[in-house]
Formats: structure tokens, C-alpha cells, sequence
């Protein structure tokens, strides 16, 4: 009996090393420079897959189950046809001016200019859209994974 308690408790003791050791390695703390020198790709899992739109993963991966959160860089004068994720998601405006709505079609008067430090959201299935104007933006977007982008016209998705 003392040894099966004995093994019990080294597997919860090893259980509860492994959960410390992955919280470990959840910490990330960066500067600016330092997320500007991580990998950036183009369309990528979580993003409209617009033509210039720039991607840096800076946590976790949008493709796997768990917390993730992207950096989107849109060159200016960008247009982001009505879509929608499948995954409850939450966005910061890091840089230059966001023009963002929510509806089934990309219309100008349900647009709200987001300059830098507002917030929004994008409910899981709600369809939304955005645009940049001369500044382009940086948008921090932070989601629960896997996401998906699901064009309300699959006309206006774009072609790979």
C-alpha cells in the first residue's frame, strides 16, 4: 500500500513539475524591437489573407488548440471583405488608423476610425470588416485557437 502511494505521489509531484516547467515557458516579455525582429510571414492562419498584410506570431499558435495572440501589419489603403473566425477574438490598434465594422458587406458607414489604443471585438461567427487609410496599422489581435477565416462571399476571398 505504501509503495503504490509512494508512486501516486511521484507522478502528481512529476505532474505538477511538468504543468511549473510549461508555465515557465509561457512567460515572454518583448520590446518593441524585439517583436519587430521575430519572423513575420503573410497570410497565415487567423488572418483575412489580403495581399501586404504582414503576420508575426508573438503567443501561441493559431492553428492548435490554446491562447494565441498575432501581430497584423495592413499596408495603407488596404480594403478586408466581410469574414468572420470561428474563435471569440479581441484586438488592440497598436499603430496608424483601423477602420473596422461589423455587417455582411464592407460599407463605409458602419465603420468605426480606430486610432491607436482602442480596443474591439470579434465575436465568434459575427461577421466583420476593416480597412486602412494612408497610415496603414498595427493591430494585436488575441484569440483561443484554432481560428479559421470564413468569407461571407467566398467570391471575396482571396486567391492564393
Amino acid at each position: 500500500m505504501s509503495r503504490r502511494l509512494a508512486s501516486a505521489g511521484a507522478a502528481l509531484l512529476l505532474i505538477g513539475f511538468a504543468g511549473l516547467a510549461s508555465a515557465q515557458d509561457r512567460l515572454l516579455r518583448l520590446t518593441p524591437p524585439e517583436i519587430d525582429g521575430l519572423v513575420q510571414g503573410g497570410a497565415t492562419a487567423g488572418t483575412s489573407g489580403v495581399a501586404g498584410i504582414r503576420t508575426t506570431i508573438l503567443y501561441g499558435d493559431p492553428t492548435k488548440v490554446g491562447p494565441y495572440t498575432i501581430a497584423l501589419r495592413a499596408p495603407p489603403n488596404v480594403r478586408i471583405a466581410a469574414h468572420s473566425h470561428r474563435d471569440e477574438r479581441t484586438a488592440v490598434v497598436v499603430a496608424g488608423v483601423w477602420r473596422f465594422g461589423y455587417g455582411a458587406r464592407a460599407d463605409e458607414t458602419l465603420v468605426k476610425t480606430l486610432p491607436p489604443g482602442s480596443f474591439y471585438s470579434e465575436p465568434a461567427g459575427v461577421a466583420h470588416f476593416a480597412m486602412t487609410g494612408p497610415e496603414g496599422a498595427t493591430v494585436y489581435i488575441s484569440g483561443f485557437g484554432p481560428t479559421s477565416t470564413d468569407y461571407v462571399e467566398a467570391a471575396n476571398a482571396p486567391k492564393p
